[in-house]
């Protein structure tokens, strides 16, 4: 069939199958989703840079906070709005990467001040682990085999349950230690939460790839694109967190 599953939830081969249900003039491609990449970067950056300046201006976390937890929530929404809707991404992955740029300059901005550096070696490590599952998955050191993605999506699915376990302790002033300490056990889970969020883009690359031999119609570009946003700012964010938890030792 040429499809192939993923473990980011909005990159499913299902999507890939619904797309192909109608005729087009024209497919998607890899060099054509790799433009859209770009594309949502940039816009993710520039949003980045307005929130990142308004804080480093005022050095005062009350002023970007609602742009923090705004562009965070807008993002959530155009996320699973795109994935039901994957038509619509040429349209919802630009304003997703608009969002998601404004809560991570925020972000980036307040843990900057706390670490100085960290975010300079957080961009340069996510795009050197880019470039480095890109370079594993095209030489075929890594393959996306059955049972490699198998593993992948159980350990995704894992880390998400974690996640959701530990935002439901911190409503009640709970939490988990371990997901915020700097202790050896939280640097070791943080440390494989990026693993698993690098093995993730091997699986998005396989899927791109396989969409554009399949055929898929030219918005799919949009929405490859958009998955694989998804995975980086991810991978960014995990870290960043990993790289404070280093920084507190």
């Amino acid at each position: 069939m040429g499809y192939t599953k993923s473990s980011n939830p909005v990159l499913s081969e299902k999507i890939f199958y619904a797309s192909r249900s109608g005729s087009y003039s024209e497919a998607m491609t890899v060099n054509g989703t790799v433009n859209k990449v770009g594309l949502l970067l940039f816009f993710l950056v520039a949003a980045a840079s307005y929130t990142w300046g308004l804080y480093n201006d005022s050095m005062d976390s009350s002023v970007v906070m609602p742009w923090l937890i705004g562009g965070a929530i807008v993002g959530l929404i155009l996320a699973i709005v795109t994935a039901f809707k994957p038509a619509w991404s040429p349209y919802t992955a630009p304003f997703y990467a608009l969002a998601e740029g404004l809560m991570l300059g925020g972000l980036s901005a307040m843990m900057n001040v706390a670490n100085q550096g960290i975010v300079v070696q957080a961009v340069g490590l996510t795009f050197a682990t880019l470039f480095a599952m890109l370079f594993a998955y095209k030489s075929g050191l890594i393959k996306a085999t059955e049972k490699f993605k198998s593993g992948v999506i159980a350990a995704t699915g894992g880390i998400f349950i974690f996640y959701m376990l530990n935002w439901i302790l911190s409503m009640f002033g709970i939490g988990l230690n371990i997901a915020n300490g700097s202790d050896l056990l939280s640097i070791g889970i943080s440390l494989f939460i990026v693993v698993i969020a690098a093995l993730n883009l091997v699986l998005d690359f396989d899927f791109i790839e396989k969409g554009a031999q399949s055929g898929a119609p030219k918005y799919m570009e949009w929405y490859g694109a958009f998955g694989l946003m998804v995975t980086l700012v991810w991978l960014y964010v995990e870290l960043l967190r990993l790289l404070s938890k280093l920084a507190r030792r």
